[in-house]
């Protein structure tokens, strides 16, 4: 994708039906969706199908961006009815920004988004499979703190996988971003 993270602004936006190209770049990459719940796609046609009927109508699902070119996602899922106080958090990065801190970014521009955007979720939590370190260090710097462990919690490629939980409360966001 020959992007350089290092001098460019990370921004997040709406997905765009033409963001399909730059979408197949990190989303058929088995490296990235290791640990998302959606296989990884194999075809444009996929991929677009997904962005037209998953990311453009989900309540909050972002593309990160440098220079307007998508290189991965996050997403923020509010609750809804006794749950409305809390919302879950994920994303995905393409591989070639791994360790640059754009994940840890996109995170911090999102807890700012959901504060304005869910006035009546105090809580955003994250699961996080136990192997993905990488995923376990973003949510610790940006201020999440791991709760606990949750034991055979889900089904990931066909093998009943532990979590850990995350969680961040909104209210203490105004001293950390």
């Amino acid at each position: 994708m020959e992007i350089d993270s290092s001098s460019s602004t990370i921004t997040l936006r709406p997905f765009k039906l033409s963001d399909v190209g730059d979408f197949m770049i990190w989303a058929s990459d088995d490296r990235v969706t290791r640990y998302v719940t959606w296989k990884t796609f194999t075809s444009k046609e996929e991929a677009l199908t997904h962005i037209k009927d998953v990311c453009i109508p989900h309540p909050w699902y972002r593309s990160i961006c440098i220079r307007d070119r998508s290189i991965g996602f996050v997403w923020i899922y509010p609750g809804s009815g006794d749950e409305r106080c809390r919302a879950d958090i994920g994303y995905a990065l393409a591989v070639e920004f791994w360790g640059q801190g754009v994940t840890t970014k996109a995170v911090k521009i999102a807890i700012s988004e959901a504060v304005k955007n869910f006035p009546e979720v105090v809580r955003l939590q994250a699961y996080v499979v136990v192997e993905n370190k990488a995923s376990q260090r973003v949510l610790e710097k940006v201020g999440f703190l791991q709760e606990g462990q949750l034991r055979k919690y889900r089904y990931l490629r066909g093998q009943i996988i532990d979590l850990y939980i995350y969680s961040f409360l909104l209210t203490d966001s105004s001293d950390k971003h």
